[in-house]
């Protein structure tokens, strides 16, 4: 057929190809045209957006008005390609003023000079006017509004070591690195000025547990009345009810009784004075146990003091002016909390009465009672100097008793008064045994110079002692910037513009001291934010250490890697419930609720227990929302710290202004 085509020689042929090629080329031409423009403006648009991004952090960084419209159109034109600057001009319209952080809108008209187009024209019989075609992209860039990092960093014992690759203590190195961090984030949010409160910083300084402040004992997030099932896990009220007491005992405390009524413990009897009624709690214990601290030999008396008693009888006595003393309180509430029974230990639940097991509780580390008296006073009554005082935290003389674990305790023994001569608790013993760091400080707004010198100042105050309880740490981390109580300073979650972010930092694996199956009182751990590892709350024999966690995880093995292991569990729940588990994700990222960023400093993968903590931090760690793929944990030593910190404020620019 096509050959019998091409040898007719026809005319009607041959008109009705030259009416056909008319249209035909038009079309063609109009595709090439067409496909070009296309690529035109595609090549536009990315060289549009990617204008705004750059413009964006110009514009966090603090440049003018002028700056940033010469920045845009420098930056635009540079990425056109092979579309001609000349045929291109752009609009770039600043954020305004009036609230949020706003958008940046860049809008680029773009003229294109097709290929064919005329000559189709001509073909067509059109005439000789312009043919450039006109056609405009926009982009917009929406600035965040407002981020809210907390800082929470480790404070224990190994941060006084030598950070690898340095000659300085690691937590010397990470105060340098922090206070670098709130600098660069200063900066940025002290150039965005039409915006309440850009950046807040808090701090959560954590070891084996974390400390709120004392002045916040009076909150209402606080069990004040002893309500919590783990307020009085470590206390026997029942010694000190009236029916128990005897005249001995009354004649060494007094007419002090405890009595349970309305759901808690209170005082009863006349020894409490006007306090008469009142919860027995632990807050009360600190306020109730007394000591002498001076005295005062009163003139012209005397009075005959055995000096050395055995067999029965003294065997020596002295001659001793009377003193009068003065007496004052033991020592106060330093402001640690204990960690809230599963699962309100892993989230942000707020805190109220009518659930008693999510307030807060504060630590009180018992007395841990060791030895029976050996020595009696001339009156029969156990002599307060005689205890040898060196059981791990054995802080205070125990009440006469012929076994060992009620003594512990026993709670009769804390109404006595302590003698003025009595032996000193070791350094560091008492009540507040384990709490160790400062209080938290809650997020500050960094734009102001104030708030930048706060947050800094508090990370400088910073000493390492103590365990490593990082899961109590990140919990706190996010109550932090979570909007409801214990703190109120971040914004709704609902709120949009609003990135919530928790920076964790430890150089060791989480640690919870055991003192194995033969510990005294069946403790079989020191005391810290769980209690005791070998004892439960409410009759229960699963200790708060161990509740949460799966059954790969031994609930009656009190050994250091099985504290480890627990620990490990619990903070990928406070992981994952902080991020959010119906967080977004598309190819491994999302957004999640709260962005988690860890950090292992000088941690070895060679080494087991390291080894643990490196894959828990990076478990934890959220996707980064600008580069595809990346998890943000950064595996530290001592030499590049400051580096990891430098990435980690780019990050945060990011999240800054990406919407």
């Amino acid at each position: 057929m096509i050959r019998n085509f091409l040898r007719d020689r026809r005319g009607s042929y041959a008109i009705l190809t030259v009416a056909a090629m008319v249209p035909i080329m038009g079309a063609l031409a109009l595709a090439i045209d067409y496909s070009e423009m296309s690529r035109q403006r595609e090549i536009t648009r990315n060289a549009l957006d990617a204008a705004g991004i750059a413009t964006a952090r110009r514009l966090i960084e603090g440049a003018t008005d002028d700056q940033l419209k010469a920045y845009a159109s420098d930056f635009f034109k540079a990425n056109l390609g092979p579309v001609k600057p000349a045929n291109t001009t752009l609009v770039v319209t600043l954020p305004g003023n009036n609230s949020g952080g706003g958008t940046l809108k860049l809008e680029a008209n773009l003229k294109y000079d097709p290929y064919f187009v005329p000559a189709a024209a001509a073909l067509l019989g059109k005439g000789s006017g312009s043919n450039q075609m006109e056609f405009s992209v926009k982009s917009e860039i929406r600035l965040k509004n407002t981020l809210e990092v907390a800082l929470v960093l480790d404070n224990s014992g190994s941060m006084s070591y030598l950070g690898s690759g340095t000659g300085q203590k690691r937590i010397d190195l990470l105060k340098a690195a922090s206070k670098q961090l709130v600098d660069k984030m200063a900066d940025q949010a002290a150039a965005m000025k039409q915006i309440d409160k850009p950046v807040q910083f808090g701090l959560v300084p954590f070891a084996a547990s974390v400390n709120i402040a004392p002045d916040n004992d009076d909150q209402s997030w606080m069990d004040t009345n002893g309500l919590s099932p783990v307020h009085h896990e470590n206390f026997d009220w029942s010694k000190m009810t009236q029916a128990n007491m005897t005249a001995a005992d009354i004649a060494q405390i007094g007419e002090r009784f405890a009595e349970y009524s309305g759901g808690m413990w209170r005082k009863k009897g006349a020894g409490w004075g006007t306090a008469v009624g009142e919860p027995l709690t632990r807050f009360s214990l600190y306020q109730d146990i007394i000591a002498q601290t001076d005295r005062e030999a009163v003139p012209n008396t005397v009075r005959r003091v055995c000096k050395r008693y055995s067999s029965g009888r003294c065997r020596e006595y002295t001659n001793e002016p009377e003193y009068e003393y003065t007496v004052s309180q033991y020592t106060s509430w330093q402001g640690c909390v204990e960690a809230r029974p599963a699962p309100y230990n892993t989230d942000d639940t707020t805190a109220t009465t009518t659930k008693p097991e999510t307030l807060f509780v504060p630590m009180f580390a018992p007395d841990e009672a060791r030895h029976l008296w050996t020595d009696l006073d001339d009156d029969g009554i156990p002599d307060l100097n005689s205890d040898n005082w060196n059981y791990d935290n054995d802080w205070w003389a125990d009440w006469q008793d012929t076994t060992t674990k009620p003594r512990q305790a026993d709670m009769r023994k804390y109404f006595r008064v302590k003698p003025y001569d009595a032996a000193a608790a070791p350094d560091g013993n008492g009540p507040n045994y384990s709490c160790t760091t400062n209080p938290i400080t809650p997020l500050t707004d960094i734009s102001v110079t104030a708030g930048k010198d706060a947050i800094k100042k508090a990370i400088d105050d910073m000493e390492p002692s103590g365990n490593t309880n990082v899961p109590e740490g990140t919990a706190w981390g996010w109550r932090v910037v979570s909007s409801p109580a214990p703190f109120t300073g971040g914004r709704s979650e609902s709120e949009k513009g609003n990135d919530k972010v928790i920076i964790v930092l430890t150089d060791g694996a989480n640690t919870y001291s055991s003192f194995g199956d033969q510990s005294y009182a069946n403790n079989r751990s020191t005391y810290a934010a769980y209690g005791y590892a070998g004892k439960g709350y409410n009759g229960t024999s699963t200790s708060r250490i161990f509740m949460g966690t799966s059954s790969s995880v031994s609930k009656s093995t009190y050994t250091s890697d099985n504290f480890q292991a627990a620990m490990d569990e619990t903070m990928q729940t406070v992981c994952s419930n902080a991020k959010g588990v119906n967080a977004r994700k598309i190819d491994g990222q999302g957004n999640d609720a709260v962005v988690v960023m860890t950090v292992s400093l000088d941690l070895s993968e060679s080494k087991t227990a390291e080894k643990k903590a490196i894959d828990a931090m990076k478990a934890c760690a959220s996707y980064s929302r600008t580069t595809i793929g990346k998890k943000l944990y950064w595996n530290a030593t001592g030499a590049n710290l400051m580096q990891v910190f430098k990435e980690i404020a780019d990050e945060l620019s990011n999240l800054r202004i990406v919407g």
